[in-house]
């Protein structure tokens, strides 16, 4: 792949301190992009990308961000809506303030910060979003009623600025990973009485036997958020080792 893909666009990352954001800010900036990066501790994302401190949950702290970071990078072109948190349980499991929590950090955070961005977007000749959604929008996985609940208001929310935006010239598409080597998924882990065993576990859970990388999933966002899928609007990549669609024998 070329460096110079991305030569001249303009991105930010939301969540681009860590995990899939950082990959993903790393990847767009060695392929060429300016990218700011968006999180409420950006210090870990080294030069040449730049660090905004922004907290998705409170609007004020993201139409500062955006605007700072699109005034530092003369524009917007691509935005990846990348920001979330994670929660674990039955319905019975999380009271109404986790619930409320998790919405306004998964879903509304995504609303705020595009809400921001659009202006910006409206004004590039290339201009593209990018949400990062889950499997757990569209297969039901135990443990998790709260967090798919979010990321299938993602999904659903992707259709419809898709949809919304499709004159304006604004692409918006989704990843649908499935479960990552993330900080996330390590503190979920650590929590586990038995840590190894519950890798080993989700492990066994993808038909690949192993589980996905935020490399991996950084590239599908890329293809996404680049001038290659100027026809890709509405869509969603799982980058999931086939667990959504592969149905294999069990091993001998």
């Amino acid at each position: 792949m070329s460096s110079a893909e991305f030569s001249g666009l303009k991105v930010v990352v939301t969540g681009g301190g860590s995990g899939i954001g950082l990959a993903t800010a790393t990847l767009l900036a060695e392929r060429g992009a300016a990218v700011a990066v968006l999180d409420l501790d950006p210090s870990s994302a080294p030069d040449p990308k730049l660090g905004f401190v922004a907290d998705v949950a409170d609007d004020e702290s993201v139409r500062a961000a955006i605007a700072n970071a699109a005034e530092a990078l003369g524009g917007i072109d691509i935005l990846v809506n990348n920001a979330g948190i994670g929660a674990a349980g039955t319905v019975e499991d999380n009271d109404d303030e986790q619930w409320h929590r998790v919405y306004d950090v998964n879903v509304v955070g995504m609303v705020r910060v595009t809400r921001a961005a659009l202006p910006h977007l409206r004004e590039s000749e290339h201009a593209a979003i990018v949400n990062t959604a889950s499997i757990a929008a569209v297969a039901g996985l135990p443990q998790r009623a709260l967090y798919s609940a979010t990321k299938g208001a993602v999904y659903a929310l992707t259709l419809a600025m898709a949809t919304d935006h499709l004159r304006e010239g604004i692409r918006v598409n989704c990843v649908h990973p499935g479960t990552a080597d993330t900080p996330w998924v390590g503190r979920l882990l650590d929590a586990a009485e038995d840590p190894e065993a519950e890798r080993k576990a989700l492990e066994a859970r993808q038909p690949m036997g192993r589980l996905v990388t935020a490399p991996e999933i950084a590239a599908a966002i890329a293809y996404l958020a680049s001038p290659l899928a100027a026809s890709v609007t509405g869509t969603s990549l799982a980058v999931d080792g086939g667990f959504t669609g592969l149905r294999p024998r069990p091993a001998a």
